[in-house]
């Protein structure tokens, strides 16, 4: 019998070590009890009754195989997945906003170290976390693990899609910069993640001068930890913005949903500084409006916006 370890369940995602606490039988077992999920959550669509689910993934060497297996319990329950390959994690969410899903699955470690991986898994548009991650976790148990499987009578399709093109002329439509003497020079670290193939596309697009850094997928993370929410793994890029005379640089983490910062000088524009300035720029457009944070923000931020 397949072994579920409780601590992958965590309070907004699904990670762990791959071959220890996170298998190809695991990954296999979550299609399934997502099935059971949904069915009891939002019930049979439009499709009469099949569901369809799109699936990124990250660059992490394991994330082919996880989503293998993922879509072998997906398809085995009736679940038609649409493959939308190797591209970043918000990809992954606008994918659930122009495809015709009934949710996701993004397989990815995020910025944690190369042997960890997982999944944020959506229903409907929304991610699952706290109690709905702990719920599906519960159904896998009491549906799935040790339970006979009989395969469903017709099985989920899988088709792929390419999303990364549409994403770029989508998000590029959207922010329309001014005429400049020269453009904004600007570096971008992928940090060899799913970022390299985007990024420096779209800020290309926009009419900026990219200097890529570590933009080659590749999931040994050989140059530096993917998570640039950290100093020291902020070094090339502060070094590169210097000696390249950029205007600032940008780093990501392994699936592209966090960001670290410099500025011409290579100083470190820490997140609740973004945030400052992000808000000004919306409340001098919306005044009045709502403006989010969460429990790492400092007061000093909820106190300049």
């Amino acid at each position: 019998m397949t072994n579920l370890s409780d601590n992958i369940f965590r309070e907004y995602d699904i990670r762990g070590v791959f071959g220890t606490d996170l298998t190809e039988e695991t990954a296999e077992l979550i299609g399934r009890g997502y099935a059971v999920f949904v069915e009891k959550k939002i019930g049979g669509t439009a499709r009469k009754g099949r569901l369809r689910v799109s699936i990124g993934r990250d660059v992490r060497l394991s994330s082919e195989v996880i989503r293998d297996a993922l879509i072998k319990g997906l398809t085995e329950s009736g679940i038609d997945c649409i493959d939308i390959g190797e591209c970043p994690t918000p990809l992954q969410y606008f994918s659930m906003n122009t495809l015709d899903v009934d949710g996701g699955f993004m397989i990815t470690g995020s910025h944690n170290p190369p042997e960890y991986n997982g999944f944020k898994i959506s229903v409907g548009k929304e991610t699952i976390h706290g109690s709905g991650i702990q719920d599906l976790k519960n159904v896998i148990r009491e549906s799935v693990l040790g339970k006979p499987f009989t395969v469903a009578a017709e099985l989920g399709t899988v088709d792929r899609v390419e999303i990364i093109a549409s994403y770029i002329e989508d998000v590029s439509a959207r922010f329309l910069l001014p005429h400049l003497e020269k453009p904004i020079k600007v570096v971008l670290d992928a940090g060899n993640g799913t970022a390299g193939p985007v990024a420096p596309a779209l800020l290309g697009n926009l009419g900026c001068d990219v200097v890529e850094l570590y933009c080659d997928p590749d999931g040994n993370f050989p140059n530096h930890h993917p998570d640039p929410t950290v100093a020291e793994n902020l070094t090339a890029l502060i070094d590169t913005v210097k000696r390249e005379g950029a205007d600032f640089g940008v780093a990501y983490d392994g699936d592209a949903d966090r960001i670290g910062v410099v500025d011409e000088k290579g100083g470190i524009i820490w997140g609740d500084k973004l945030m400052v300035i992000y808000a000004r720029s919306i409340l001098e457009e919306r005044p009045g409006a709502t403006i989010v944070g969460e429990v790492k923000c400092s007061k000093t931020m909820y106190d300049e916006i």
